[in-house]
């Protein structure tokens, strides 16, 4: 009798994938591509995307959730603080709004695109999906707090000229993000984990799933692999900017629509994983990494962005436009009246798809 044949789970794509990524970074980071080479890299990008969906998703399912919502948030948020300050390092002045957009970029991505895309997809297969709205509520007043503290509230200060924060300002803002995600991450993970966990039709807690989870190698080996995909993401996002910005001036488009488009490459991973989890009717999951996401996106990067200004000599624009405010507001409006019932249908989710794309609309004709 024929040997039954395995699959060694180190001879895969996801496995690969993200190594010819980060081997494709050391050799085109601070080199001007050519077409052909833009191409490739844009290809190994949306490889090292796929891969990092598919180990964080490897380790959600060992550790259980939320902790694996947690993993994903927090490891492309890190990274793309990194990729920030870059960006602000190496664009000097002209990059004083950069933070700003750039977060500002990731809590509508999140709040609306993720969660909007999750809330179709589930509610299209599924007629009508359940969540639990107490962790959900939660999730979503912490985001409200940090996003006007952080960005609403230096277009109205005095103390310095212009939307910007004070010295002592900025520290307390930085201090307060950090104390609010602390305070939440307790609470998602420790006091009341069960606020996080998937609910069915009728309120009862879900078991995260039913197949056998991955064994402690195999989790810390996709532990690895996604922290290497995600530098791969971010770092290849960096080195296909210049091509990115010279499409964004050919189009005729702002500037800081580029910043738009890498926020949109960096949450590629979320969005994949929030989508699949919502098509197995499991939109907590696709809540605790949107909402998780925003979160983390102004806890760890303002904090970051506060302490990187003690070398970094320039200003650092944190309050948002009329427009922005208001796409902000209209934002937490519509999240609330979505997560209040702890149900929603596909309106739900067309109406943060419509509100998301009035926010791509408003980036490109301001």
């Amino acid at each position: 009798m024929a040997a039954a044949r395995t699959t060694n789970p180190m001879l895969t794509w996801t496995t690969f994938a993200p190594l010819a990524a980060l081997v494709a970074l050391a050799l085109t980071w601070g080199r001007d591509l050519n077409t052909v080479l833009v191409v490739v890299v844009a290809l190994l990008l949306a490889g090292s995307v796929l891969a990092s969906v598919h180990h964080a998703e490897v380790v959600a399912h060992r550790v259980g959730e939320p902790f694996g919502s947690l993993v994903l948030a927090v490891a492309v948020t890190v990274i793309e603080v990194a990729l920030i300050l870059t960006l602000m390092i190496s664009g000097g002045k002209d990059s004083a709004s950069l933070a700003r957009d750039t977060v500002f970029a990731a809590v509508m991505i999140t709040c609306n695109g993720i969660v909007g895309l999750s809330l179709f997809v589930g509610a299209r297969r599924y007629g009508l999906v359940s969540f639990n709205a107490e962790g959900a509520g939660a999730a979503l007043a912490t985001v409200t707090m940090l996003a006007a503290l952080t960005m609403v509230v230096p277009t109205f200060t005095t103390s310095a000229p212009g939307p910007v924060f004070s010295g002592a300002q900025l520290v307390f803002a930085a201090v307060a993000s950090l104390t609010l995600y602390a305070m939440f991450v307790s609470t998602q993970t420790v006091r009341h984990r069960d606020f996080f966990l998937p609910v069915s039709d009728e309120g009862e807690l879900l078991e995260d799933d039913h197949a056998k989870p991955p064994t402690n190698r195999e989790a810390w080996t996709s532990l690895g692999l996604l922290l290497v995909s995600l530098v791969a993401v971010v770092g290849l996002a960096k080195v296909e900017s210049p091509a990115i910005e010279s499409g964004v001036a050919a189009a005729g488009l702002p500037p800081s629509f580029v910043g738009v488009v890498i926020a949109l490459l960096v949450l590629l991973p979320e969005t994949l994983a929030a989508v699949r989890a919502a098509g197995r009717n499991r939109l907590q999951i696709s809540l605790n990494l949107g909402l998780g996401s925003a979160m983390a996106s102004i806890g760890l990067t303002i904090p970051a962005i506060t302490i990187a200004t003690i070398w970094i000599d320039q200003p650092l624009e944190l309050g948002l436009g009329p427009t922005q405010m208001v796409l902000l507001a209209l934002t937490v409006v519509t999240a609330v009246l979505t997560v209040v019932p702890g149900r929603a249908t596909r309106l739900q989710g067309g109406v943060h798809l419509v509100l998301m794309a009035a926010f791509v609309f408003l980036a490109i004709a301001p």
